[in-house]
Protein backbone atom coordinates (compact mmCIF):
# COMPACT_ATOMS: atom_id res chain seq x y z
CA UNK A 1 0.00 0.00 0.00
CA UNK A 2 1.41 3.74 -0.92
CA UNK A 3 1.66 6.49 1.36
CA UNK A 4 -1.33 8.18 -0.24
CA UNK A 5 -3.40 5.02 -0.44
CA UNK A 6 -2.92 4.75 3.24
CA UNK A 7 -3.65 8.46 3.98
CA UNK A 8 -6.66 8.84 1.83
CA UNK A 9 -8.49 5.90 2.73
CA UNK A 10 -11.33 6.52 5.54
CA UNK A 11 -10.36 3.32 7.28
CA UNK A 12 -6.62 2.62 6.61
CA UNK A 13 -4.52 -0.49 7.63
CA UNK A 14 -0.83 -1.48 6.48
CA UNK A 15 1.41 -4.47 7.03
CA UNK A 16 -0.91 -4.49 10.57
CA UNK A 17 0.27 -7.36 12.64
CA UNK A 18 -1.34 -8.75 16.25
CA UNK A 19 0.36 -11.18 18.32
CA UNK A 20 -0.32 -12.66 21.85
CA UNK A 21 1.48 -14.34 24.25
CA UNK A 22 -0.15 -17.69 25.35
CA UNK A 23 1.27 -19.40 28.44
CA UNK A 24 0.23 -23.51 28.06
CA UNK A 25 0.81 -25.38 31.69
CA UNK A 26 2.60 -28.55 30.44
CA UNK A 27 3.48 -30.21 33.71
CA UNK A 28 4.16 -29.24 37.52
CA UNK A 29 5.05 -25.85 37.71
CA UNK A 30 6.14 -25.99 33.55
CA UNK A 31 4.09 -23.57 31.63
CA UNK A 32 5.12 -23.56 27.50
CA UNK A 33 5.27 -19.74 26.23
CA UNK A 34 4.56 -19.74 22.41
CA UNK A 35 3.47 -16.67 20.18
CA UNK A 36 -0.35 -16.63 18.76
CA UNK A 37 -0.33 -14.41 15.45
CA UNK A 38 -3.79 -13.49 15.53
CA UNK A 39 -3.54 -11.03 12.53
CA UNK A 40 -0.78 -11.32 10.22
CA UNK A 41 0.73 -8.52 7.62
CA UNK A 42 -3.10 -7.26 6.91
CA UNK A 43 -3.52 -4.12 4.85
CA UNK A 44 -6.72 -2.50 3.11
CA UNK A 45 -8.49 0.93 3.13
CA UNK A 46 -12.10 1.53 2.97
CA UNK A 47 -13.37 5.25 1.67
CA UNK A 48 -15.83 7.23 3.46
CA UNK A 49 -19.52 6.25 3.09
CA UNK A 50 -18.47 2.66 2.00
CA UNK A 51 -20.04 -0.34 3.32
CA UNK A 52 -18.03 -3.67 3.65
CA UNK A 53 -18.79 -7.29 4.55
CA UNK A 54 -15.09 -8.63 6.63
CA UNK A 55 -15.80 -12.01 7.24
CA UNK A 56 -13.97 -15.43 8.01
CA UNK A 57 -14.39 -18.41 10.11
CA UNK A 58 -14.03 -18.41 13.91
CA UNK A 59 -11.09 -17.53 14.95
CA UNK A 60 -9.78 -15.89 11.76
CA UNK A 61 -8.75 -12.43 13.53
CA UNK A 62 -12.06 -10.49 12.56
CA UNK A 63 -12.97 -9.53 16.24
CA UNK A 64 -8.79 -8.96 16.65
CA UNK A 65 -8.88 -6.59 14.07
CA UNK A 66 -12.03 -4.59 15.53
CA UNK A 67 -10.79 -4.30 18.70
CA UNK A 68 -8.00 -2.61 16.95
CA UNK A 69 -10.12 -0.39 14.94
CA UNK A 70 -11.49 1.01 17.83
CA UNK A 71 -8.33 1.39 19.90
CA UNK A 72 -9.05 -1.57 22.55
CA UNK A 73 -6.30 -3.41 20.96
CA UNK A 74 -2.71 -2.42 20.21
CA UNK A 75 -1.20 -3.44 16.60
CA UNK A 76 2.05 -5.24 17.32
CA UNK A 77 3.48 -4.22 14.29
CA UNK A 78 2.46 -1.58 11.81
CA UNK A 79 0.38 1.32 10.73
CA UNK A 80 -3.45 1.98 11.23
CA UNK A 81 -6.02 5.01 11.19
CA UNK A 82 -9.29 5.58 11.45
CA UNK A 83 -10.50 9.13 10.10
CA UNK A 84 -6.76 10.01 10.02
CA UNK A 85 -6.73 9.39 14.14
CA UNK A 86 -4.51 6.45 15.60
CA UNK A 87 -7.31 4.51 17.45
CA UNK A 88 -4.58 3.10 20.45
CA UNK A 89 -2.96 6.73 20.91
CA UNK A 90 -6.36 8.45 20.90
CA UNK A 91 -9.04 6.32 21.87
CA UNK A 92 -11.11 8.86 23.66
CA UNK A 93 -10.92 11.00 20.67
CA UNK A 94 -11.81 8.79 17.90
CA UNK A 95 -14.93 7.40 20.39
CA UNK A 96 -16.98 10.53 19.27
CA UNK A 97 -16.18 9.24 15.95
CA UNK A 98 -17.35 5.65 15.77
CA UNK A 99 -20.08 3.42 17.15
CA UNK A 100 -19.62 -0.44 17.63
CA UNK A 101 -21.94 -2.70 18.28
CA UNK A 102 -20.84 -6.53 19.17
CA UNK A 103 -23.48 -9.25 18.85
CA UNK A 104 -22.66 -11.28 21.72
CA UNK A 105 -21.63 -8.42 24.32
CA UNK A 106 -24.05 -5.70 25.17
CA UNK A 107 -23.10 -2.07 25.63
CA UNK A 108 -26.18 -1.36 27.63
CA UNK A 109 -26.91 -1.37 31.35
CA UNK A 110 -27.81 -5.01 32.56
CA UNK A 111 -29.76 -3.81 34.91
CA UNK A 112 -31.14 -0.82 33.94
CA UNK A 113 -34.43 0.37 31.74
CA UNK A 114 -33.27 0.57 28.06
CA UNK A 115 -34.22 3.85 28.01
CA UNK A 116 -31.64 4.69 30.73
CA UNK A 117 -28.69 3.33 28.60
CA UNK A 118 -29.63 5.82 26.18
CA UNK A 119 -29.96 9.02 28.30
CA UNK A 120 -26.10 7.72 29.65
CA UNK A 121 -25.08 8.09 26.16
CA UNK A 122 -27.17 11.57 25.65
CA UNK A 123 -24.57 12.68 28.49
CA UNK A 124 -21.79 10.76 27.80
CA UNK A 125 -21.26 12.20 24.33
CA UNK A 126 -22.36 14.91 25.39
CA UNK A 127 -25.51 14.99 22.35
CA UNK A 128 -26.98 18.55 21.70
CA UNK A 129 -30.84 17.73 23.53
CA UNK A 130 -32.57 18.49 20.15
CA UNK A 131 -30.15 16.10 17.97
CA UNK A 132 -30.46 13.40 20.79
CA UNK A 133 -34.52 13.44 20.66
CA UNK A 134 -34.04 13.45 16.95
CA UNK A 135 -31.86 10.60 16.66
CA UNK A 136 -33.98 8.65 19.38
CA UNK A 137 -36.95 9.01 17.85
CA UNK A 138 -36.00 7.76 14.76
CA UNK A 139 -34.36 4.80 16.10
CA UNK A 140 -37.52 3.84 18.42
CA UNK A 141 -39.53 4.22 15.54
CA UNK A 142 -37.83 2.06 13.04
CA UNK A 143 -36.24 -0.72 15.65
CA UNK A 144 -39.53 -0.83 17.09
CA UNK A 145 -38.20 0.12 20.50
CA UNK A 146 -41.13 1.92 22.07
CA UNK A 147 -42.62 -1.11 24.12
CA UNK A 148 -39.34 -1.62 25.13
CA UNK A 149 -37.51 1.57 26.76
CA UNK A 150 -38.88 0.87 30.32
CA UNK A 151 -37.89 -2.72 30.03
CA UNK A 152 -34.52 -3.72 32.10
CA UNK A 153 -31.72 -5.09 29.52
CA UNK A 154 -31.81 -8.33 31.46
CA UNK A 155 -35.08 -9.39 30.62
CA UNK A 156 -35.20 -8.48 26.57
CA UNK A 157 -34.45 -11.33 24.42
CA UNK A 158 -30.90 -11.33 22.23
CA UNK A 159 -32.64 -9.88 19.33
CA UNK A 160 -34.66 -6.71 21.04
CA UNK A 161 -30.94 -6.59 22.77
CA UNK A 162 -29.49 -6.42 19.42
CA UNK A 163 -31.52 -3.78 18.48
CA UNK A 164 -31.12 -1.67 21.29
CA UNK A 165 -27.65 -1.85 20.84
CA UNK A 166 -27.86 -0.55 17.46
CA UNK A 167 -29.73 2.07 18.67
CA UNK A 168 -27.29 2.99 21.33
CA UNK A 169 -24.43 2.78 18.96
CA UNK A 170 -26.19 5.53 16.81
CA UNK A 171 -27.44 8.17 18.85
CA UNK A 172 -24.22 10.81 18.76
CA UNK A 173 -23.84 10.25 15.10
CA UNK A 174 -20.58 8.02 14.56
CA UNK A 175 -18.93 8.62 10.85
CA UNK A 176 -17.84 4.55 11.64
CA UNK A 177 -20.28 1.66 12.50
CA UNK A 178 -18.52 -1.65 13.32
CA UNK A 179 -21.21 -3.96 12.76
CA UNK A 180 -20.38 -7.61 14.66
CA UNK A 181 -23.01 -9.89 13.64
CA UNK A 182 -26.01 -7.40 14.00
CA UNK A 183 -28.94 -9.55 12.82
CA UNK A 184 -28.15 -12.46 15.10
CA UNK A 185 -31.27 -13.61 16.97
CA UNK A 186 -33.66 -11.99 15.13
CA UNK A 187 -36.38 -13.41 13.33
CA UNK A 188 -37.01 -12.93 9.16
CA UNK A 189 -39.14 -9.53 9.77
CA UNK A 190 -37.08 -7.78 12.06
CA UNK A 191 -33.51 -8.68 9.98
CA UNK A 192 -35.24 -7.07 6.91
CA UNK A 193 -35.98 -3.75 8.88
CA UNK A 194 -32.80 -3.91 10.54
CA UNK A 195 -31.06 -4.36 6.82
CA UNK A 196 -33.37 -1.32 5.85
CA UNK A 197 -32.71 1.07 8.60
CA UNK A 198 -28.78 0.51 7.74
CA UNK A 199 -29.51 0.56 3.99
CA UNK A 200 -30.96 4.58 4.96
CA UNK A 201 -28.29 5.55 7.25
CA UNK A 202 -25.78 4.77 4.92
CA UNK A 203 -27.81 6.25 2.34
CA UNK A 204 -28.50 9.68 4.20
CA UNK A 205 -25.43 10.25 6.34
CA UNK A 206 -23.24 8.27 4.43
CA UNK A 207 -21.85 5.87 7.48
CA UNK A 208 -19.29 4.04 6.90
CA UNK A 209 -20.26 0.33 7.37
CA UNK A 210 -17.49 -2.46 8.51
CA UNK A 211 -19.72 -5.57 8.81
CA UNK A 212 -18.93 -8.88 10.49
CA UNK A 213 -21.49 -11.43 9.66
CA UNK A 214 -21.96 -15.23 9.01
CA UNK A 215 -25.50 -14.38 7.18
CA UNK A 216 -24.60 -14.21 3.90
CA UNK A 217 -27.46 -12.58 3.14
CA UNK A 218 -26.46 -9.46 5.48
CA UNK A 219 -23.64 -9.15 3.11
CA UNK A 220 -26.09 -9.51 -0.24
CA UNK A 221 -28.22 -6.78 0.73
CA UNK A 222 -26.47 -3.96 2.06
CA UNK A 223 -22.34 -4.89 1.10
CA UNK A 224 -20.95 -3.68 -2.71
CA UNK A 225 -18.25 -5.10 -1.40
CA UNK A 226 -16.19 -8.73 0.91
CA UNK A 227 -13.25 -8.91 2.77
CA UNK A 228 -12.52 -12.47 3.64
CA UNK A 229 -9.93 -13.21 5.78
CA UNK A 230 -8.36 -16.37 7.32
CA UNK A 231 -5.44 -17.11 9.60
CA UNK A 232 -5.56 -13.05 9.96
CA UNK A 233 -4.28 -12.56 6.50
CA UNK A 234 -6.36 -10.74 3.70
CA UNK A 235 -7.58 -13.88 1.39
CA UNK A 236 -10.09 -11.71 -1.08
CA UNK A 237 -10.89 -8.33 -1.21
CA UNK A 238 -13.74 -7.83 -4.21
CA UNK A 239 -17.87 -8.16 -5.01
CA UNK A 240 -19.95 -11.04 -3.43
CA UNK A 241 -20.29 -12.70 -6.78
CA UNK A 242 -16.43 -12.91 -6.96
CA UNK A 243 -15.97 -14.69 -3.78
CA UNK A 244 -18.49 -17.29 -4.78
CA UNK A 245 -16.82 -17.51 -8.16
CA UNK A 246 -13.42 -17.99 -6.09
CA UNK A 247 -13.89 -20.58 -4.25
CA UNK A 248 -16.78 -22.59 -6.57
CA UNK A 249 -19.71 -22.24 -3.66
CA UNK A 250 -23.06 -23.67 -4.13
CA UNK A 251 -26.66 -22.73 -3.06
CA UNK A 252 -28.91 -25.17 -2.28
CA UNK A 253 -32.70 -25.97 -3.01
CA UNK A 254 -34.66 -27.84 -0.76
CA UNK A 255 -37.87 -29.22 -2.65
CA UNK A 256 -40.77 -30.90 -0.93
CA UNK A 257 -43.04 -32.86 -3.37
CA UNK A 258 -46.98 -34.29 -2.77
CA UNK A 259 -45.31 -37.66 -2.99
CA UNK A 260 -41.63 -39.78 -3.41
CA UNK A 261 -40.23 -39.39 -6.96
CA UNK A 262 -37.21 -39.79 -8.69
CA UNK A 263 -34.46 -37.41 -8.39
CA UNK A 264 -36.34 -34.55 -10.42
CA UNK A 265 -33.80 -32.88 -13.48
CA UNK A 266 -33.76 -29.27 -14.53
CA UNK A 267 -31.27 -27.23 -16.28
CA UNK A 268 -28.01 -25.72 -13.78
CA UNK A 269 -29.14 -28.13 -10.72
CA UNK A 270 -28.21 -31.95 -9.60
CA UNK A 271 -29.85 -33.72 -6.97
CA UNK A 272 -27.46 -34.08 -3.87
CA UNK A 273 -29.94 -35.74 -1.77
CA UNK A 274 -33.30 -37.60 -1.93
CA UNK A 275 -35.30 -38.19 1.84
CA UNK A 276 -38.40 -39.66 0.46
CA UNK A 277 -40.69 -36.49 -0.91
CA UNK A 278 -38.35 -34.44 -0.10
CA UNK A 279 -35.27 -33.49 -2.46
CA UNK A 280 -32.04 -31.41 -2.19
CA UNK A 281 -31.03 -29.72 -5.80
CA UNK A 282 -27.11 -27.55 -5.32
CA UNK A 283 -26.89 -25.04 -8.17
CA UNK A 284 -24.21 -22.14 -8.61
CA UNK A 285 -24.28 -19.68 -6.01
CA UNK A 286 -24.45 -16.83 -8.43
CA UNK A 287 -27.08 -17.65 -9.99
CA UNK A 288 -30.70 -16.95 -9.18
CA UNK A 289 -33.22 -19.30 -7.90
CA UNK A 290 -36.16 -18.32 -10.02
CA UNK A 291 -35.98 -19.93 -12.99
CA UNK A 292 -34.98 -22.99 -11.18
CA UNK A 293 -38.58 -22.78 -9.06
CA UNK A 294 -40.43 -21.60 -12.17
CA UNK A 295 -39.23 -25.00 -13.83
CA UNK A 296 -39.89 -26.73 -10.87
CA UNK A 297 -43.46 -25.52 -9.95
CA UNK A 298 -44.36 -26.01 -13.69
CA UNK A 299 -43.30 -29.63 -14.47
CA UNK A 300 -43.47 -31.37 -10.84
CA UNK A 301 -46.05 -31.34 -7.50
CA UNK A 302 -44.49 -28.85 -5.82
CA UNK A 303 -45.96 -28.33 -2.04
CA UNK A 304 -43.08 -26.28 -0.69
CA UNK A 305 -39.40 -25.16 -0.90
CA UNK A 306 -36.57 -22.96 0.78
CA UNK A 307 -32.91 -21.76 -0.56
CA UNK A 308 -30.10 -22.48 1.62
CA UNK A 309 -27.16 -20.38 1.16
CA UNK A 310 -23.98 -21.62 0.94
CA UNK A 311 -21.77 -22.23 4.17
CA UNK A 312 -19.24 -19.51 4.33
CA UNK A 313 -16.33 -21.24 6.21
CA UNK A 314 -16.53 -24.06 3.82
CA UNK A 315 -15.88 -21.32 0.71
CA UNK A 316 -13.26 -20.29 2.50
CA UNK A 317 -11.84 -23.35 3.68
CA UNK A 318 -11.98 -24.36 0.01
CA UNK A 319 -10.04 -21.22 -1.49
CA UNK A 320 -7.51 -21.17 1.64
CA UNK A 321 -6.61 -24.88 0.77
CA UNK A 322 -6.43 -24.15 -3.15
CA UNK A 323 -4.05 -21.03 -2.14
CA UNK A 324 -1.63 -23.85 -0.06
CA UNK A 325 -1.20 -25.99 -2.74
CA UNK A 326 -0.35 -23.11 -5.84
Amino acid sequence: MTDGAFTEGFIALENVEKVFDVRKKTGFLKRERREVRAVDSLSFTVACGEMVGYIGPNGAGKSTTIKMLTGILTPSAGRLRVAGIDPSRERRRLAHRIGVVFGQRTTLWWDLPLIDSYRLAHRMYRIPDARYRENLDRCVELLELEALLDVPVRQLSLGQRMRGDIAAALLHDPEVLYLDEPTIGLDVVSKAKVRGFLRELNAERATTVLLTTHDLQDIEQLCSRVMVIDHGRLMYDGPLTGLHEAGESERTLVVDLERELPPVEVPSARVVRVEGPRQWLAFPAGQSAAPLVARLAAEYPLVDLSVREPDIEAVIAKMYAEKAVS
